[in-house]
């Protein structure tokens, strides 16, 4: 492990724990639109390709500010971008809940999309900042540790949302059941603790920790952390592997968000579950998918760290193919008529989500973090990640709403062949990042360090 002085690694601790907590809140103010899909279909009567096409327009607008946010986060540092992102997640939340009652489409999917372009602060200003903290060799198990506080995020959204739509009084404050509203509510308080623990104690380097020439300077001699708009665009957008790993994180997103978006309307229509009811085969699959996860993100990343000596495309290019065969598999049980309202067709229905979550987010952590931070260093990584990232929604805001059209008119047995044919797509598109290192390496290309 590398030698680092007394008290350096307690505070990069400190440090990646508050910027992982307020990430996480994020994920509860994205997640809770899941868990309330049920409530607006009843009430609205919205079709899955609206549903759809609401998570679209976040996906769009999210992508988008990955891009421009991304850019931007690398000339004014990580640490104010996430307090931007958490003010923006705040009040757009708490307008969902309150001012939703127009009860219309557009109005609907108007405000989710202004949700999705503040919360694009996130991941720029969380990668920015670790990217400062973490040399190379240790970027693939913090995109673990990125996995896990993702993961903690749906973890609690899972089990906090169940709960509010089973209804509770406090005194004289009263939440009704199945009251989706409150979804949009109550979570906007946890953001609101984290950025305040975040704005007191985080520090966007060591350098403003008083830990001196600890990181980049290790590697390339460079301890700045600020970049122009102009160095980073330009630098970012003339990698010759960024939009191959681009391509592959538009697969990562199609499969990650589709599983995770529609699988309650999944548990409603296919399966016949009732959340209000907290069915035991919901509560277990919910939280089995952030565990198996982490324990995706964490392997794929020490994986690749310890035995590819930081190499990421390898180790990325067999799980997108092994999640193609998973969910072809899960396809073929579909067709067959297992999967449905009995106890063995919620298991094996519940199962499959499962081992869909295990795969997609281990590409999920190595793709979209650990490699943008190894493209950018620390001057660049908020642009780096901003360029891959976008494109994971991108793909989803492809992927869902051809994903709805499909379902409304040929049932739940089209989901999964559509997800296993991008992951087809990641597997070939981290072959092509192989073949271009090694052409980069022969070539005598210093670039293809990043890989």
């Amino acid at each position: 492990m590398p030698a680092y002085p007394a008290g350096f690694r307690p505070r990069r601790g400190l440090n990646w724990l508050l910027i992982g907590l307020l990430y996480a809140s994020f994920y509860m103010c994205r997640y809770n639109f899941r868990f309330a899909t049920p409530g607006m279909v009843a009430e609205f009567g919205f079709s899955t390709f609206q549903i759809t096409g609401m998570l679209s327009a976040w996906s769009i607008a999210y992508g988008t500010g990955q891009l421009v946010n991304g850019l931007l986060t690398d000339r004014i540092g990580g640490k104010i971008a996430m307090l931007i992102g958490a003010a923006g997640t705040i009040i757009i939340n708490l307008i969902f809940g309150f001012a939703s009652f127009a009860g219309t489409f557009t109005t609907f999917a108007a405000i989710w999309l202004m949700n999705g372009y503040l919360q694009s602060f996130g991941a720029p200003g969380m990668i920015k900042m670790n990217a400062a903290w973490f040399r190379r060799t240790e970027r693939g198990t913090f995109a673990g540790i990125f996995g896990f506080m993702i993961q903690l995020g749906q973890f609690a959204i899972n089990n906090l949302a169940p709960l509010i739509l089973a209804g509770f009084a406090v005194g004289i404050w009263v939440v009704a059941k199945n009251d989706w509203h409150w979804l949009f509510r109550i979570p906007p308080l946890v953001v609101a603790v984290a950025a305040v623990l975040l704005a007191i104690f985080v520090k966007d380097t060591p350098e403003e920790a008083g830990y001196r020439g600890l990181i980049e300077k290790a590697e390339s001699g460079d301890s700045n952390s600020r970049a122009s708009l102009r160095e980073s665009f330009t630098t970012i957008f003339t990698h010759p592997l960024i939009w191959f790993y681009a391509a592959a994180y538009a697969c990562t997103g199609a499969v990650r968000n589709s599983s995770d978006q529609l699988m309650i309307l999944y548990f409603h229509d296919q399966l016949k579950l009732n959340l209000a009811e907290k069915p035991a085969a919901v509560l277990w699959t919910v939280n089995l998918m952030p565990l198996v996860a982490v324990l995706g993100s964490f392997s794929a990343g020490i994986v690749s760290d310890k035995f590819f000596k930081g190499r990421r495309s390898p180790v990325a290019m067999t799980l997108y193919f092994v999640e193609c065969a998973v969910i072809l598999t899960a396809a073929i049980v579909i067709a067959a008529g297992v999967v449905g309202p009995t106890p063995f067709g919620i298991f094996i229905g519940c199962l499959f989500l499962v081992l869909v979550a295990l795969t997609a987010n281990s590409t999920h952590a190595i793709v979209g973090t650990a490699a943008p931070m190894d493209i950018g260093g620390r001057k660049m990584a908020g642009f780096a990640s901003g360029v891959v990232d976008s494109f994971q929604y991108y793909g989803t805001a492809v992927a869902l709403p051809v994903t709805g059209w499909l379902i409304d008119r040929y049932g739940w047995g089209v989901w999964y062949p559509v997800m296993a044919s991008f992951g087809a797509i990641g597997g070939v598109s981290m072959l092509m990042v192989m073949r271009k290192q090694r052409r980069m390496s022969s070539s005598g290309d210093a670039r293809a360090i990043a890989r």
